[in-house]
C-alpha cells in the first residue's frame, strides 16, 4: 500500500472507480469458482484456463490503473515541477514493470 498520497488527493482512477470495482468483484467471483472447481477434481487444463482468465483479467485491470496514474498523477506532478514530474515518472515505471513481471 503506497504512503505517497495525502488523505484529500483525488487518486487518478477516481472517473473509472465504480468500473475497476465491478471488475474486481467480478474477478473475485472467479476467483471462488477456481477454487470451486479444484475442490470438485476440475481437469487441470480447465482450472489452468480459468487461472489464465483471472490473470488476464487482474492485468487489464493493473494496465487501467496505471493508465489514470499516469494521465492524473504524472500529468499533475510534472506541471508543479520538473523534479516531482520525474519522481512520478520513476513510480509509474516501478510500478509497470511489477505488474509485467511473470
Amino acid at each position: 500500500m503506497s504512503t505517497h498520497h495525502q488523505e484529500a488527493d483525488v487518486h487518478g482512477y477516481a472517473k473509472d472507480k465504480e468500473a475497476i470495482a465491478r471488475r474486481l468483484r467480478r474477478i473475485e467471483g472467479q476467483v471462488r469458482g477456481i477454487a470451486r472447481m479444484v475442490d470438485e477434481d476440475t481437469y487441470c487444463i480447465d482450472v489452468l484456463t480459468q487461472i489464465s482468465a483471472v490473470t488476464k483479467a487482474l492485468q487489464t485491470v493493473g494496465l487501467t490503473l496505471v493508465e489514470d496514474h499516469v494521465g492524473h498523477c504524472v500529468v499533475q506532478a510534472a506541471q508543479s515541477s520538473p523534479e516531482e514530474g520525474e519522481a512520478k515518472v520513476a513510480e509509474a515505471t516501478t510500478a509497470a514493470a511489477r505488474l509485467l513481471r511473470v
